[in-house]
């Protein structure tokens, strides 16, 4: 089955390609938010984990998809090499910083509305808790994606795929974090569905808009994806961890991470071979 899907995506058109793989990254999520129409509830241990699960595939997936491509396709020696990933990783995280302070957002294990002052509906402010989530990592499909239509031999379709997978498996838990909560606010099932998925169609936006950019400028490659890797890695330390240890099931957590990298690595690393 692989074998047929990167037959289809190298005859594909790169752009298409990245609007493919995204829009299979955004049904995963639309999955995960379709449970409210058999509960109204999920237990507090499995959330915690598949939490963690996320933030290992983010990670995982920003040092095998993106940073090391990264590296190995730049000139140079030394630091000269590893200089346009520094700038990348600081700019894709500085980015995310940006968002996370403007964008008002509220995550589900938090009281605390971040970013401005807002009148918005609590609705609202979770749908863009995981939108915040979601952008960086629609952007990094996008990227390789547009790598491999640049020609680039670090970027391969094989990778690309990989890492939509990877990202596809981590989507389902943040559709379930969207829709169940406000199932649980006396939402109807199909509202809190409907916002669920919602949260992930900026995933096919930013990986066309990625896609576009790596292959009009193949200079920047390198840049693009540290950037995409640098705003994956914030996302995880600033709010996946820290809201995935809230709750007593601290230890589910730390597997579900663990389990999360492992899978993403294997991932990668067998499909990009």
């Amino acid at each position: 089955m692989f074998d047929s899907i990167i037959s289809f995506l190298e005859h594909t058109d790169p752009v298409w390609a990245a609007f493919y793989a995204t829009m299979f990254t955004w049904l995963v999520t639309a999955l995960g938010a379709s449970l409210v129409f058999f509960t109204k509830d999920t237990y507090k241990r499995f959330m915690d984990s598949m939490l963690g699960f996320t933030g290992g595939v983010m990670v995982a997936a920003s040092i095998w998809s993106l940073l090391i491509p990264a590296i190995d396709m730049s000139e140079g020696e030394g630091f000269q090499k590893v200089l346009p990933a520094v700038l990348g990783f600081l700019g894709g995280a500085g980015f995310l910083f940006a968002l996370d302070k403007i964008l008002p957002h509220l995550h589900v294990n938090f009281k605390q509305v971040e970013g401005i002052k807002t009148p918005w509906q609590k609705t609202t402010l979770l749908v863009l808790a995981i939108t915040l989530h979601n952008i960086p990592e629609g952007l990094a499909v996008g990227v390789l994606f547009g790598g491999v239509a640049a020609g680039i031999p670090e970027a391969s379709i094989g990778g690309a795929i990989a890492l939509a997978i990877g990202i596809g498996l981590q989507n389902f838990p943040e559709g379930i974090a969207v829709a169940m909560p406000l199932r649980r606010m006396g939402m109807s099932a199909r509202k809190s569905f409907f916002y669920g998925q919602l949260s992930a169609i900026v995933e096919p936006i930013a990986g066309v808009v990625g896609a576009i950019a790596v292959a009009a400028f193949t200079p920047i490659l390198p840049y693009a994806l540290a950037f995409a890797a640098g705003a994956m890695i914030f996302v995880v330390v600033e709010e996946v961890i820290p809201e995935a240890q809230q709750n007593k099931s601290s230890d589910m957590a730390t597997l579900g991470f663990i389990a999360g990298f492992v899978i993403m690595m294997t991932l990668d690393v067998a499909l990009s071979g």
